[in-house]
């Protein structure tokens, strides 16, 4: 059989196959934004949120091998990704609904809020990130090398669309008049329809993909690949374990880049609500529940929503920018300007922390597409589903690491001042920046291809 090329997609149709990634992220931002409160809200302690928050790496460290390894062996009507897409938003759209209703829930069931809204957290995250993961391969099924930078870039955007939806909801329902403050033990009206309207909209974004893309059959796949059908070789679930076996050399170095990034990532979204609360607000770290603690939350959600949004123009200078100083400088840069973003927020008053997500969405923007435009040479197209997955290990290590040890640091070392843990982040995430300049291969076709790129897209 003779291998073909794939053929280049339009950006029209690189939207829409990435369109439900942006409903994902809108859950992730809600989540990022909120959960810290609505765990403060339902009686966490500071000391104890990293530890709630260990359900979401746990979960993605279970999950993603797994569906990346069903999506590479296995074929359905609706595709090789698409089903994972479906179920994946429909359990998670379950999840937004019930998590800050947990409160409510013990009304019917006899049990703890912060045990059940731990469940529920849970069930959210193993649920994107049954959809999360095949939208990574899915790039890697659907456009050819050449384009990978411009795929990640698309989701990129669509991703920061989302977050900057979901970071801001609370917020601007409050100022439509939606209640922002509740009872003690219960969360508040703006962030609860916050995430009904987070579970539609994701519901409706991934249906958009799954109508709008088709996957290339196990036929096509042959053609452009080494021959083989996909579904031709029976797979066993001990093949993940043999796949692990054979990480390629790039993925290594760039996993210990990507573990100082999420590390910082995760300082970040856990303890920016109380580190605000206590450096900016001057609240004592056991106040979770006052208006100005709220108020401190709600700040949080426009941060993170800021950042996601300067990551749009960002993800479209990156492909430029990588063209003409290269990958792996231009996610150093981007880290550099991350990390002293959020070294900033120790030093600069409130008014003026918008300057930090400049740097943070730069950062963002790049910790999204470009560590994946640089593995995805060095992955095999009939793999790219489990090497994907298993990527995701240097994602969720680092966050369980920090989940374990982040809240008795914050405790112990910074007196429940949060403010500190968040500069020792931004330090991470400069080491992160070292580390691509030391370890990271470069691709000495990298700046032929990205100018490629650009001229073969067409609008």
């Amino acid at each position: 059989m003779t291998k073909k090329i794939k053929p280049n997609l339009s950006l029209a149709q690189i939207i829409n196959m990435s369109m439900g990634f942006m409903g994902i992220q809108m859950a992730f931002g809600l989540q990022n934004g909120n959960a810290s409160r609505i765990l403060a809200n339902l009686g966490a302690d500071v000391h104890e949120l990293s530890w709630f928050w260990l359900v979401a790496p746990f979960t993605g460290l279970i999950v993603q091998p797994i569906i990346g390894h069903l999506g590479d062996n296995t074929w359905s009507p609706l595709g090789r990704r698409k089903p994972f897409f479906l179920i994946g938003a429909v359990l998670c759209a379950v999840g937004l609904v019930l998590l800050p209703n947990a409160a409510s829930v013990t009304h019917l069931v006899a049990a703890n809020v912060l045990l059940l809204a731990v469940i529920f957290l849970a069930m959210m995250d193993a649920s994107v990130n049954v959809a999360m993961e095949p939208f990574r391969a899915l790039v890697g099924d659907m456009l050819p090398k050449h384009q990978g930078t411009l795929g990640f870039s698309v989701q990129t955007i669509l991703i920061g669309f989302g977050a900057v939806l979901g970071s801001y909801m609370p917020d601007w329902l409050t100022k439509l008049g939606v209640n922002s403050v509740a009872p003690a033990g219960y969360v508040a009206d703006n962030v609860i329809y916050s995430f009904y309207i987070g579970a539609a909209i994701m519901l409706l974004t991934i249906l958009y993909t799954i109508f709008t893309t088709k996957e290339y059959s196990p036929q096509e796949f042959a053609e452009f690949s080494d021959g083989k059908e996909i579904v031709e070789e029976k797979s066993k679930f001990s093949d993940i374990f043999k796949d692990f076996a054979k990480v390629p050399d790039q993925m290594k170095k760039l996993g210990l880049v990507q573990f100082f990034s999420w590390f910082a990532l995760f300082t970040m979204w856990v303890f920016t609500t109380n580190a605000l609360a206590t450096h900016h607000f001057g609240l004592s770290p056991d106040d979770t529940h006052s208006e100005m603690f709220n108020e401190a939350g709600n700040l949080t959600g426009k941060l993170f929503g800021q950042y996601n949004l300067w990551a749009i123009p960002f993800a479209f200078l990156l492909t430029p920018v990588a063209k003409a100083i290269g990958k792996k400088q231009t996610h150093a840069l981007a880290l550099v300007c991350g990390g002293l973003g959020l070294i900033a927020m120790n030093f600069i008053s409130k008014d003026l922390l918008w300057i930090s997500m400049i740097g943070l969405g730069f950062a963002w923007a790049s910790i999204l597409a470009m560590p994946y435009a640089m593995l995805i040479d060095s992955i095999p197209s009939k793999k790219m589903g489990i090497y994907m997955g298993i990527f995701n290990f240097f994602i969720v290590i680092p966050q369980i690491v920090n989940g374990i040890f982040g809240g008795p640091i914050v405790s112990n070392l910074f007196g429940n001042m949060a403010m500190g843990y968040v500069v020792v982040g931004g330090i991470c995430m400069i080491i992160a920046a070292v580390l691509t300049m030391l370890l990271v291969k470069s691709d000495p076709a990298e700046t032929g291809q990205a100018e490629e790129e650009i001229q073969q897209v067409h609008f």
